[in-house]
């Protein structure tokens, strides 16, 4: 019996348990998300959707469209609008034409974009690490384990 079970004083039924845990995965997921949110302004002086931009781009070398990047992200078309413009005004990216389709632009990142994202995603790397050292290889292969066996059942 985990030590959960024992400060119960009786079973809650299985639709408890689940809204518990989803209240568990949001606050988890939401403390995380603000801590790299403000050490990415605090120390790259970057917000959290530039830098997501830039991760889409960075797995995409040959580029997205901005109706692709707004997908990946789960964000409006605006929203990316916003921060792919003072990207190209900063020379991190570049909008290339599509062949063949006069209204749609590929969005890349410039050689320099490549290069001051690897610098942040670097950090970001070291950031989340520190904010998940106190889970150890079995914790860490275990919940990666389960939580794509969440994505996939909702994905389904």
């Amino acid at each position: 019996m985990t030590a959960r079970a024992k400060d119960r004083p009786r079973a809650e039924p299985v639709s408890k348990e689940r809204l518990r845990l989803w209240l568990k995965l949001l606050k988890a997921s939401s403390l995380i998300k603000d801590e790299v949110r403000r050490r990415l302004r605090a120390e790259c002086n970057w917000t959290l959707p530039r830098f997501d931009v830039m991760a889409a781009l960075a797995r995409t070398p040959e580029g997205l469209k901005m109706s692709e990047i707004s997908k990946q992200l789960r964000v409006t078309n605006g929203n990316v609008t916003v921060v792919v413009d003072k990207l190209v005004e900063e020379d991190l990216a570049v909008r290339v034409a599509v062949p063949g389709d006069r209204r749609a632009n590929l969005v890349r990142l410039t050689s320099r974009g490549q290069e001051v994202f690897a610098e942040h995603a670097a950090a970001h790397e070291a950031w989340v690490n520190d904010l998940l050292g106190g889970l150890n290889a079995d914790d860490v292969e275990g919940m990666i384990l389960r939580l794509d066996h969440l994505t996939k059942s909702l994905e389904e």
